[in-house]
């Protein structure tokens, strides 16, 4: 398998999901900072020109959450998603509540503070996002209580995925106030397989260049 990604990105989630099953990939990096993400070749791969993008053999997979699913019904044995029906949709209900209401609060705060051209930029927006995140993360909060995973009793892809959007909530400051998640947070990257966490990933880079 090959993974296209870009270090500090979504491409953690999956990354993370390959180290935790233990399996064998190669990682090839795609700058975005360099642009290398518009290139034709890589375009070919995925048109949308954003990473992560895996490679299985004659699969071509993108969207994080997509992969982390397919990695883990790839591998049932090593149990990164519940096999009875009511623990997959929990999974399935924390995935998408994830990646739709925590996320995408996230994602409008960085276009209106740092991907939008200034002059498109609505600090109104900002203010709203923060908000509207806050109020979604209370309701993880209050799921957490006396839990140690998002689903069940073992960690599953649910996990990688939310501990990684809770790690870009914090990198913004976005998590005073959530307790449990941030204990969450720090205990699922503790873990011996756990991807680098974001300001990992970036200090990463800029050794790099």
């Amino acid at each position: 398998m090959k993974l296209y990604e870009f270090a500090p990105t979504r491409s953690i989630r999956v990354r993370w999901t390959l180290q935790e099953l233990g399996v064998n990939f190669e990682a090839i990096p795609v700058n975005l900072m360099a642009g290398e993400h518009r290139r034709p070749e890589f375009l070919e791969i995925n048109p949308a020109g954003k990473v992560p993008a895996l490679v299985d053999g004659d699969l071509v997979l993108t969207e994080s959450v997509a992969i982390v699913l397919y990695l883990a019904e790839k591998y049932p044995d090593k149990g990164l998603l519940p096999r009875d029906l009511r623990g997959r949709a929990e999974a399935n209900r924390w995935l998408l509540f994830t990646t739709t209401e925590l996320e995408q609060p996230l994602w409008r705060i960085a276009r209106h503070t740092a991907l939008y051209p200034e002059d498109k930029r609505l600090p109104g927006e900002v203010a709203l996002a923060r908000e509207d995140f806050k109020a979604m993360a209370e309701v993880l909060e209050k799921h957490m209580h006396e839990r140690q995973f998002v689903v069940g009793d073992s960690v599953t892809v649910a996990d990688f995925v939310a501990a990684y959007t809770l790690d870009w909530a914090n990198e913004i400051h976005l998590l005073d106030g959530f307790p449990r998640l941030l204990a969450y947070m720090k205990r699922m990257y503790d873990r011996p397989h756990a991807a680098p966490r974001i300001a990992q990933a970036f200090v990463g880079l800029k050794a790099k260049a």
